[in-house]
């Protein structure tokens, strides 16, 4: 065991699956005194917001902002196509597929799970099986994750649309971007997605505090065929405001919408393809790292083991010896280094649950963020004597170095 020396001094480095690292360009836009939120710069800015959110989901459609975690964008998304005694189809791959459905169930829906397990993808030979079998066409609707944060598993939208159509169902596809957008590619409009839903804390490098819905005129009409919308959650007034308070519900998220303003500059200023990019290179040398640590009989394992599968924003892991906690808290109380714990990888009085823990690795994040965060990794491992296999930087580093 090494000496207790703490060389936490410094910026702290938050390597959590969101909220991610908040740019200092996207503070500096928030450091402002309160505007008018009647007319003026701030209505002015966010009638150009609105395109470029667009641009980052891939549509031509719709987008609605709400005040609002992930979870309120679930709700909201539900609200507006979703009536009580509809039914859904959730193919789950992890803790958050299963809570969309909860939220679904709580609004009244009937909820039917395809449980695929928390280190898998779908399995689209089952989903087709499930909808030809609904040959009623009472399923209204498919929640689907495109990457669940807490197995870091990515699904295949654009398969999914394929069985859809193949089979000839109706339902809706509707597909929570929350961890992928602005990390991994998605295209909402190429894919075939109806409704997708996001929040502003990841890839788009905001903090928590908004939610945005997209949506197309499929599912419009949908929301015309119900007989009653929550009038906060109702996505047509935000869509095409007659007033500037509707894009909202009510008052503004003034400096989120500064923040926001920044951050789809800085987005856009690089360039969607560039983003993608840069997460595929950076995802690649954490796993290059983990790989050859798990060698030489080390204890750690990534929970997605094929690299297609993996999220470009997030990777969850485990050691066997069950020292993922201790690990993240040597991080935090030593390094200034703070990791994302195993959710629901486990239950909570379930001793395994210990061996679990994640990185975060999306939105505003380059090379020698990574090595910093691997580089943690490593001697935290080293002063907790867990086994490793040797080389982990080295094999990092040729990926990012692209060699």
């Amino acid at each position: 065991m090494a000496d207790s020396l703490s060389v936490a001094q410094g910026r702290e480095y938050l390597a959590i699956p969101g909220p991610s690292v908040v740019p200092d360009k996207v503070l500096q836009a928030m450091h402002r005194p309160s505007p008018n939120i009647y007319e003026g710069e701030l209505s002015d800015m966010t009638d150009g917001i609105i395109p470029d959110l667009r641009r980052v989901a891939r549509t031509r459609h719709h987008a609605a902002i709400y005040i609002c975690n992930g979870h309120g964008a679930w709700e909201a998304a539900l609200a507006n196509v979703i009536a009580p005694g509809d039914k859904v189809l959730v193919p789950a791959t992890g803790r958050f597929g299963h809570g969309w459905g909860e939220v679904a169930s709580a609004l009244g829906a009937q909820v039917e799970i395809l449980e695929f397990g928390k280190s898998s993808p779908m399995d689209m030979d089952r989903i087709a099986s499930t909808l030809r079998e609904d040959a009623g066409h009472e399923i209204k609707a498919i929640l689907a994750v495109h990457v669940d944060t807490s197995s870091s598993v990515r699904n295949d939208i654009a398969a999914l649309r394929a069985v859809l159509d193949d089979v000839g169902h109706p339902a809706l596809l509707m597909t929570d971007c929350i961890a992928s957008l602005g990390c991994d590619r998605f295209e909402m409009d190429d894919w075939g997605v109806d409704v997708m839903v996001t929040g502003s804390q990841k890839g788009l490098m905001v903090p928590p505090g908004l939610g945005f819905v997209f949506f197309n005129d499929k599912a419009a009409a949908r929301r015309s065929e119900l007989p009653v919308v929550s009038r906060y959650w109702d996505w047509e007034p935000r869509a095409n405001p007659e007033e500037f308070y509707q894009y909202f519900g009510g008052t503004a998220p003034t400096h989120h919408l500064y923040g926001l303003r920044a951050a789809l500059d800085m987005i856009h200023g690089e360039g969607i393809d560039h983003v993608w990019a840069r997460h595929a290179r950076l995802a690649g040398a954490i796993w290059a790292a983990c790989e050859v640590w798990g060698q030489d009989n080390g204890p750690l394992r990534m929970n997605i083991s094929d690299p297609a599968h993996r999220s470009h924003a997030v990777t969850a892991l485990r050691l066997e010896t069950g020292q993922g906690t201790a690990l993240r808290q040597w991080l935090e109380a030593n390094m200034g280094l703070t990791l994302g714990i195993g959710l629901g990888m486990a239950a909570p009085d379930d001793p395994a649950r210990h061996g679990f823990f994640r990185l975060g690795h999306m939105g505003h994040v380059n090379g020698q963020m990574i090595l910093g965060l691997l580089g943690g990794l490593e001697t935290g491992m080293r002063a907790l004597g867990i086994s490793h296999g040797r080389g982990g930087l080295e094999a990092a580093a040729s990926v990012i170095a692209g060699r």
